[in-house]
């Protein structure tokens, strides 16, 4: 056996163990009984463990440096094999096995305040959580990964980005967002609203005709709920969930179009590359822009609005929104509403760039964890022109933080940015997408995605992933010339 093939078959049995530890994390927010939640942080402070030793064995090293890569695909991996290897090397195992265990606690905790409206709960395991981030941070700086700690933690989930650039992108977004917002919120004619009571059961059986509309692959995959929606795993076993408001079907909706977007990447990726470096998607801003072009380009169009009025009306009886025309209105109605998740999407980056910020400056050192939740009611209330009035719509919201996810949230615009390129060169080649929304099928834009994008899953690194599908380089314009056109429509401007 070569070098190579060695190094791959260790691999094969790391990629299948980490399949595991998410696994362990998915049955944690769905299933697992709450009295498990300490045990839990456990088993996963131990898996890491297992995880870190296997990512730091000196043979990987040795095996590298070895290593002939027999084609281009073979050379990718070699390469994030080889940047999963530093990084690893970086982080003391003891660290490593404590985030872990730590993270897993520390989602219980923050699900429990954030029902009991607690910031004081979580403030202290939030404290030591991101204590161990700035550590994890500065090893990373020491080690070469990252010009400041932020930067650092950013290159885990958008290798190659830079907060000093990703400031830059979103001083150019900025003014274009909050032009189009007071605009619209100043326009004379305002959609309706929804209103009603949508039953549970009807919404998730609903849902999976979504998925099913969106491409998503019931063999593999399973849908459940859960308080913040997400998508796990990868290759042949890849789940989601959602949440359900009865009061707010689109809740349900668009959370189910968003998860699907995540999951039908993870089963287009070829199975050439299962249980491999490059079995996963090129980075969560190429990720995001899965879910962001399901969910708002695709799931929130004017010829899917014709499809949906039509299910909702079966599943729910008659809508007070008497037709596709006033049920799209509805769906991309824009308010400064408080929940990132809830946004419209002249808003939803705004609510990016607020996490941004706090979450540098608690990074840096320059914002202490017992200052955040004024901080962010400071900020929301500057950006949005609304106070917040609890916590679970101001710093409780979000999981992220809680897990340890921190230089995760810009890759959510980013993903908005990289989808308002893929919209853009899809419409350009594909000319039956609109026919297709309006009968139920996405399969036009889906197959599209997946052979443009999709099936190559790690192969490129992101920015060049995009590059190659869309035909041009990824920019922040055609996403504000997307948003421009649709709202002034929407809103008769």
């Amino acid at each position: 056996m070569s070098a190579f093939h060695d190094l791959m078959a260790f691999q094969r049995e790391t990629e299948a163990l980490a399949q595991i530890a998410g696994r362990l994390s998915w049955d944690q927010e769905t299933v697992m009984p709450r009295g498990a939640a300490l045990q839990r942080g456990e088993e996963t402070g131990a898996l890491e463990g297992v995880l870190h030793a296997r990512r730091t064995d000196p043979r990987v090293g040795d095996w590298l440096s070895q290593a002939k890569a027999p084609d281009a695909a073979g050379q990718r991996a070699l390469d994030l094999i080889y940047r999963s290897y530093a990084r690893s090397a970086c982080i003391p195992a003891r660290l490593a096995q404590e985030t872990a265990r730590l993270t897993s606690v520390a989602q219980g905790i923050w699900a429990d305040a954030r029902a009991a409206e607690d910031v004081a709960a979580f403030l202290p395991t939030l404290s030591e959580v991101v204590a161990l981030k700035r550590e994890a941070a500065q090893a990373l700086m020491a080690g070469g990964f990252g010009a400041t700690a932020y930067d650092a933690l950013l290159d885990d989930y958008e290798p190659g980005a830079t907060a000093s650039n990703l400031a830059a992108m979103f001083d150019r977004m900025r003014p274009r967002l909050v032009a189009l917002r007071e605009a619209v919120l100043g326009a004379s004619h305002q959609p309706a609203p929804l209103e009603g009571i949508f039953p549970k059961a009807a919404q998730l059986r609903l849902a999976h005709h979504l998925a099913q509309a969106f491409g998503y692959d019931f063999t593999r995959g399973r849908i459940d709920e859960a308080v913040h929606p997400f998508s796990s795993g990868a290759g042949n076993d890849v789940r989601i969930t959602t949440r359900v408001v009865e009061s707010d079907p689109f809740n349900c909706i668009y959370s189910t179009i968003h998860e699907v977007g995540h999951a039908t990447y993870e089963q287009a990726i070829s199975q050439d590359y299962l249980l491999t470096p490059l079995g996963a998607g090129a980075s969560m801003g190429v990720h995001e822009s899965q879910s962001r072009i399901y969910e708002n380009q695709l799931g929130r169009s004017r010829a899917f609005a014709e499809w949906l009025h039509d299910r909702m009306t079966r599943a729910f009886g008659t809508l007070a929104l008497p037709d596709a025309d006033a049920l799209y209105g509805a769906i991309n109605r824009v308010r400064p509403g408080f929940v990132r998740t809830e946004a419209d999407e002249v808003h939803y980056n705004l609510h990016i760039m607020l996490r941004f910020d706090l979450e540098r400056a608690l990074i840096a050192g320059d914002l202490a964890v017992a200052d955040l939740e004024a901080a962010w009611n400071d900020r929301f209330h500057a950006d949005f022109g609304v106070a917040v009035d609890r916590p679970s719509h101001g710093m409780l919201q979000d999981v992220h933080w809680s897990v340890g996810l921190f230089g995760y949230f810009p890759t959510y615009t980013l993903g908005n940015v990289y989808a308002g390129c893929l919209y853009k060169a899809m419409k350009a080649q594909v000319t039956d997408i609109d026919a297709g929304l309006a009968a139920g099928t996405a399969g036009a834009a889906t197959g599209w995605l997946r052979d443009r994008l999709q099936q190559n899953g790690g192969l490129y690194p992101p920015a060049e992933a995009i590059e190659l599908a869309c035909g041009f380089a990824p920019t922040e314009g055609p996403l504000l010339d997307y948003l421009e056109a649709k709202f002034r429509a929407i809103y008769r401007l």
